[in-house]
């Protein structure tokens, strides 16, 4: 390969000395097998990479990260995590040497805070690249920096999570020491098959909290769905609080504001609020932050 042919545009730098053709899809196991190249001989794909790769889900950073025990290679658009010998499961998928998904939920230990490590932990399990049994076992054996909040993470992880909206709007509610909602409840049909399922909801109580993510208003059949299932959820008596994005990240004060209303309203016990979600969940100025 000549350098007149690397700068013809016929093929692409993925790092420093490291080119991929121009027609190839850059996926995270391809900018992983290009990471390993420029990495000690022993190195593994590891922490938000390895994530990704599992399907789950995690804050970008714009870098591959790799963990090894030698030296760690100083590249541009490549973190390195030095370990100790024998210290990380790992295996390999289509070559590339990658930490497994229920190490590298306990390698982001030290990274994540708590809601993050949910979100991957809810994500991983939805994969099917663990289960939350594996990760509280993981979590348990796990000595290093960080273990409390990962054990912690790690009880909190649900089977069913359809997003990670949804895991966050769980954690808003948990962290501020309301009930748990139930996950995915089913109504079924008469014959047994499923007719409509609930993000979050409180069954006895016929509340519903639902994260609305924008797929329900730019998808016909969504909203269509959306509406015979409200339309019965009146007949039957249900109520629904629907939470956005910025209910999320920019009001999460008003947010617990509203569902601890629904829930008195549907003659709910609803305690004395913690204020551990605002460590969480700091909203932005305005945020009506003072729930009830």
């Amino acid at each position: 390969m000549t350098d007149w042919s690397l700068r013809r545009g016929t093929f692409r730098r993925l790092f420093h000395g490291v080119y991929v053709h121009r027609e190839t899809a850059v996926t995270e196991l391809v900018k992983a097998a290009a990471a390993l190249l420029v990495s000690p001989a022993d190195s593994a794909v590891s922490h938000h990479t390895a994530a990704r790769i599992w399907g789950g889900v995690v804050p970008e950073d714009g870098r591959v990260h790799v963990s090894t025990t030698g030296v760690r290679p100083k590249v541009r658009g490549i973190r390195a995590h030095r370990v100790k010998a024998g210290g990380q499961q790992c295996v390999k998928l289509e070559g590339v040497r990658v930490t497994t998904a229920v190490q590298t939920f306990v390698d982001l230990g030290g990274d994540l805070g708590l809601v993050d490590l949910v979100v991957l932990g809810d994500s991983l399990v939805t994969a099917g690249q663990a289960t939350p049994e594996q990760l509280i076992e993981a979590a348990d054996r796990f000595r290093g920096s960080g273990r409390r909040v990962l054990r912690r993470a790690a009880g909190l992880v649900r089977r069913e999570v359809d997003s990670p909206m949804e895991s966050r709007t769980r954690m808003l509610i948990v962290l501020a020491g309301l009930p748990e909602p139930t996950i995915n409840h089913k109504v079924r049909w008469p014959n047994g098959s499923v007719r409509f399922r609930f993000d979050l909801s409180y069954p006895d109580f016929a509340l519903i909290i639902e994260y609305d993510g924008r797929q329900h208003a730019e998808s016909d059949r969504q909203w269509d769905g959306d509406i015979n299932r409200r339309e019965w959820m009146d007949t039957k008596g249900w109520r629904i609080v629907i939470v956005r994005s910025r209910d999320i990240y920019n009001t999460p004060g008003q947010t617990l504001q509203r569902i601890v209303a629904a829930m008195r309203d549907k003659g709910m016990t609803v305690p004395r609020l913690s204020d551990e979600w605002r460590l969480h969940f700091p909203g932005l100025p305005g945020d009506l932050s003072e729930p009830a």
